[in-house]
Protein backbone atom coordinates (compact mmCIF):
# COMPACT_ATOMS: atom_id res chain seq x y z
CA UNK A 1 0.00 0.00 0.00
CA UNK A 2 1.52 3.65 -1.20
CA UNK A 3 1.13 6.42 1.61
CA UNK A 4 -1.14 9.04 -0.47
CA UNK A 5 1.45 11.39 0.87
CA UNK A 6 4.49 11.01 0.39
CA UNK A 7 4.25 7.29 -1.67
CA UNK A 8 6.43 5.41 -0.31
CA UNK A 9 5.31 1.75 -0.66
CA UNK A 10 6.34 1.24 3.56
CA UNK A 11 3.46 1.50 6.22
CA UNK A 12 2.29 -0.26 9.01
CA UNK A 13 -0.87 -1.15 10.29
CA UNK A 14 -2.15 0.74 13.50
CA UNK A 15 -5.55 -1.00 14.19
CA UNK A 16 -8.30 -2.73 11.99
CA UNK A 17 -11.88 -3.48 12.55
CA UNK A 18 -14.35 -4.35 10.69
CA UNK A 19 -17.38 -2.39 9.34
CA UNK A 20 -20.76 -2.31 7.37
CA UNK A 21 -21.81 -5.49 9.06
CA UNK A 22 -18.37 -7.59 9.01
CA UNK A 23 -18.34 -6.81 5.10
CA UNK A 24 -15.37 -4.00 5.18
CA UNK A 25 -12.34 -4.21 7.05
CA UNK A 26 -11.19 -1.13 7.48
CA UNK A 27 -7.44 -0.35 8.61
CA UNK A 28 -5.99 2.50 10.48
CA UNK A 29 -2.24 3.23 9.08
CA UNK A 30 1.16 4.75 9.16
CA UNK A 31 3.51 5.47 6.72
CA UNK A 32 7.10 4.44 8.24
CA UNK A 33 8.72 7.14 5.95
CA UNK A 34 6.79 10.43 7.04
CA UNK A 35 4.62 9.06 9.86
CA UNK A 36 1.30 10.17 8.85
CA UNK A 37 -1.73 8.07 9.21
CA UNK A 38 -3.90 6.59 6.80
CA UNK A 39 -7.48 4.86 6.50
CA UNK A 40 -7.40 2.17 3.98
CA UNK A 41 -10.76 -0.33 3.27
CA UNK A 42 -10.65 -3.64 2.38
CA UNK A 43 -13.52 -5.15 1.20
CA UNK A 44 -13.88 -8.94 -0.63
CA UNK A 45 -14.08 -8.42 -4.81
CA UNK A 46 -17.20 -9.43 -5.70
CA UNK A 47 -18.50 -10.83 -9.40
CA UNK A 48 -20.57 -7.54 -9.99
CA UNK A 49 -22.63 -8.10 -13.43
CA UNK A 50 -20.81 -5.95 -17.07
CA UNK A 51 -23.17 -3.09 -17.46
CA UNK A 52 -24.51 -3.12 -20.76
CA UNK A 53 -25.45 0.51 -22.09
CA UNK A 54 -27.50 1.86 -24.57
CA UNK A 55 -25.69 1.53 -26.85
CA UNK A 56 -24.50 -2.20 -26.46
CA UNK A 57 -21.07 -1.34 -24.92
CA UNK A 58 -20.32 -3.40 -21.85
CA UNK A 59 -18.49 -2.09 -19.02
CA UNK A 60 -18.19 -3.61 -15.48
CA UNK A 61 -19.92 -2.06 -12.81
CA UNK A 62 -18.34 1.22 -11.58
CA UNK A 63 -19.29 1.74 -7.82
CA UNK A 64 -17.16 5.21 -7.67
CA UNK A 65 -19.98 5.70 -10.74
CA UNK A 66 -22.85 4.89 -8.89
CA UNK A 67 -21.56 6.97 -5.49
CA UNK A 68 -20.85 10.01 -8.06
CA UNK A 69 -24.01 10.02 -9.27
CA UNK A 70 -25.72 9.81 -5.98
CA UNK A 71 -23.70 12.42 -4.68
CA UNK A 72 -24.80 14.83 -7.44
CA UNK A 73 -28.36 14.25 -6.96
CA UNK A 74 -28.14 14.86 -3.22
CA UNK A 75 -25.43 17.82 -3.40
CA UNK A 76 -26.47 20.68 -0.95
CA UNK A 77 -29.06 18.40 0.62
CA UNK A 78 -29.07 16.83 4.48
CA UNK A 79 -27.46 13.31 3.52
CA UNK A 80 -24.78 11.97 5.19
CA UNK A 81 -21.71 10.32 3.42
CA UNK A 82 -22.92 7.13 5.57
CA UNK A 83 -26.28 7.11 4.04
CA UNK A 84 -24.71 7.46 0.15
CA UNK A 85 -22.34 4.33 1.27
CA UNK A 86 -25.12 2.03 2.59
CA UNK A 87 -27.57 3.31 -0.54
CA UNK A 88 -24.31 1.98 -2.78
CA UNK A 89 -24.14 -1.09 -0.87
CA UNK A 90 -28.05 -1.94 -1.11
CA UNK A 91 -27.36 -1.22 -4.81
CA UNK A 92 -24.68 -3.26 -5.21
CA UNK A 93 -26.13 -6.34 -3.34
CA UNK A 94 -29.30 -6.04 -5.76
CA UNK A 95 -27.35 -6.29 -8.87
CA UNK A 96 -25.89 -9.43 -7.38
CA UNK A 97 -28.42 -11.05 -6.50
CA UNK A 98 -29.99 -10.91 -10.06
CA UNK A 99 -27.67 -13.73 -10.94
CA UNK A 100 -26.88 -12.77 -14.16
CA UNK A 101 -23.19 -11.64 -15.92
CA UNK A 102 -25.27 -8.64 -17.79
CA UNK A 103 -27.41 -6.73 -16.97
CA UNK A 104 -28.80 -3.42 -18.59
CA UNK A 105 -27.44 0.35 -17.41
CA UNK A 106 -31.35 1.09 -17.27
CA UNK A 107 -31.64 -1.89 -14.15
CA UNK A 108 -28.66 0.32 -12.18
CA UNK A 109 -30.45 3.85 -12.75
CA UNK A 110 -33.42 1.96 -11.54
CA UNK A 111 -32.02 0.76 -8.49
CA UNK A 112 -30.55 4.19 -8.13
CA UNK A 113 -33.58 5.88 -8.29
CA UNK A 114 -35.32 3.36 -6.14
CA UNK A 115 -32.54 4.44 -2.89
CA UNK A 116 -33.18 8.12 -4.04
CA UNK A 117 -36.93 7.53 -3.49
CA UNK A 118 -36.98 6.22 -0.37
CA UNK A 119 -33.76 8.89 1.05
CA UNK A 120 -34.78 12.55 -0.32
CA UNK A 121 -37.78 13.13 -2.81
CA UNK A 122 -35.13 16.38 -4.06
CA UNK A 123 -32.21 14.40 -4.54
CA UNK A 124 -34.96 11.92 -6.29
CA UNK A 125 -36.19 14.60 -8.94
CA UNK A 126 -32.83 15.64 -9.11
CA UNK A 127 -31.38 12.06 -10.38
CA UNK A 128 -35.16 11.60 -12.45
CA UNK A 129 -34.50 14.60 -14.43
CA UNK A 130 -31.50 13.56 -15.72
CA UNK A 131 -31.84 10.10 -15.91
CA UNK A 132 -35.35 9.89 -18.04
CA UNK A 133 -34.54 12.68 -20.03
CA UNK A 134 -37.17 14.85 -19.27
CA UNK A 135 -38.68 16.89 -22.66
CA UNK A 136 -40.62 19.04 -20.89
CA UNK A 137 -42.13 20.55 -17.99
CA UNK A 138 -45.32 18.43 -17.92
CA UNK A 139 -42.98 15.03 -17.48
CA UNK A 140 -41.25 17.15 -14.46
CA UNK A 141 -44.61 18.15 -12.63
CA UNK A 142 -45.99 14.30 -13.39
CA UNK A 143 -42.78 12.90 -11.19
CA UNK A 144 -43.55 15.19 -8.27
CA UNK A 145 -47.20 14.41 -8.15
CA UNK A 146 -46.49 10.70 -8.20
CA UNK A 147 -43.80 11.89 -4.99
CA UNK A 148 -47.15 13.42 -3.29
CA UNK A 149 -49.30 10.56 -4.46
CA UNK A 150 -46.72 8.60 -2.61
CA UNK A 151 -46.36 10.46 0.05
CA UNK A 152 -50.36 10.50 0.87
CA UNK A 153 -50.09 6.67 1.05
CA UNK A 154 -47.64 7.02 3.35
Amino acid sequence: MRCPFCTQPDDKVIDSRTAREGEVIRRRRECLECKRRFTTYERIEENLPMVVKKDNRRQAFDRKKVMAGLQKACEKRPISREALDTAVDRIEKRLQDVGESEIPARKVGDAVMQELHALDQVAYVRFASVYREFKDIDQFMETIQSLARDKGKR
